[in-house]
């Protein structure tokens, strides 16, 4: 038996270990390289990018999944990875903390402070972001739900000092 074969798609010899399995092969291993393999799963993906995104969310949302999601946060394990996630954010991001420190801070004695309506879209009755346009000042947010918070994101980057 040979423990290496040419890739149908880039030509080279490779060895096997560079094959994916497959039991319907004759000699067990597809006949396209992992490369390649990975290569043709992101260009597809790509040009179906709608329909995977789409996918994925209709995916996240099964009950299974999100029991499981679920269950692991109220673990042990969960916990940690949460607070190690929440550690690592906080050190590479000091000044973003900072302002959303001193913010909520006086926001605590000024409740004034704390819109109840999306500054954007003007959605009322859900959670907002306090959103800092500039870290440099803390004081200076505007209020925002989660879909405008992302599209603001999405649009300018991570904000000016952060």
């Amino acid at each position: 038996m040979c423990d290496s074969k040419s890739c149908f798609k880039c030509g080279v010899h490779k060895p096997l270990s560079e094959f994916y399995k497959h039991k319907m092969m004759a000699d067990g291993h597809l006949n396209k390289c992992k490369d390649c393999a990975k290569k043709d799963v992101r260009q597809n993906r790509d040009a179906n990018l709608d329909y995977y995104k789409e996918y994925d969310r209709q995916r996240s949302n099964n009950p299974e999944r999100v029991a499981e999601r679920s269950d692991y946060a109220q673990s042990e394990a969960g916990k940690r990875a949460n607070a190690e996630a929440k550690k690592r954010w906080i050190e590479s991001n000091l000044i973003k903390r900072a302002a959303q420190v001193m913010f909520r801070n006086r926001a605590r004695n000024r409740p004034e402070l704390i819109k109840h309506e999306c500054e954007s879209c003007g959605i009322r009755d859900v959670q907002l972001n306090a959103h800092h346009d500039d870290y440099s000042k803390p004081l200076d947010v505007r209020f925002l739900c989660g879909k405008c918070h992302s599209k603001w994101h999405k649009e300018h980057g991570s904000g000016l000092n952060g």
